[in-house]
């Protein structure tokens, strides 16, 4: 009994010492600047007039599912994605470099309120996994921005924001009719806005940074 006692006491100890360490080391400036980084990509607020049409036209969202497929999405890119991209000879600081044009006509989509990039969403029969899921959470955007921060961050420090960043689109889906609501078109459209302002600087900073690397290869 005492052996058992001092074996539960010793995991749990370690298990304290491991989590104490990890928040130790756990940037949580970088965690916050990820964070509103995917925020602004993933644009879920924005999203709202949409998620409401697509439920409109479909009868019902599995807001649970969408959120897992999304997050399986991301999550598994994220590890993933490097080593396709060493298969073909690109480091991790070119796709930064090119990752942070993406952002900057995202931006640009947001602030100026018009379309560059473009999704066909004819013939689906379920709107929970595309186009919602895929790819309006987890889409072209919201990936290519994972490995660009991965050239800036730690791993824990993007997989906390990750899910930080889903547990806030699963509230805003189970929610979406009553905040469009809340905060009106208009209010949408200005929170919008902001954001893209916000992702057009730190496009800028993605890309000044990360071409600096490049020449000092």
């Amino acid at each position: 009994m005492i052996e058992k006692f001092c074996i539960s006491q010793f995991i749990i100890d370690s298990f304290a010492q491991i989590l104490y360490a990890s928040t130790m080391s756990f940037d949580f400036k970088d965690f916050a600047t990820a964070s509103m980084v995917l925020f602004a990509v993933i644009d879920v607020i924005g999203s709202i007039p949409i998620i409401i049409s697509l439920r409109e036209k479909m009868g019902h969202i599995h807001s649970e599912k969408a959120s897992l497929v999304a997050i399986i999405v991301m999550i598994l890119f994220l590890f993933v994605g490097e080593s396709i991209l060493g298969l073909i000879g690109i480091n991790t600081n070119e796709f930064a470099v090119a990752g942070s044009f993406v952002l900057l006509f995202i931006a640009l989509e947001m602030v100026l309120n018009i379309t560059i990039f473009k999704d066909s969403a004819e013939g689906v029969s379920s709107a929970t996994v595309f186009p919602l899921a895929f790819p309006l959470l987890a889409g072209p955007g919201t990936l290519t921005t994972l490995l660009s921060l991965r050239a800036e961050y730690d791993i824990q420090v993007i997989i906390a924001a990750i899910v930080a960043n889903m547990i806030l689109v699963y509230v805003v889906l189970k929610t979406s009719s009553k905040i469009q609501r809340m905060i009106g078109r208009n209010g949408i459209e200005i929170i919008r806005k902001i954001f893209g302002v916000i992702l057009l600087a730190i496009a800028v900073k993605l890309f000044t940074s990360n071409i600096q690397e490049l020449f000092n290869q």
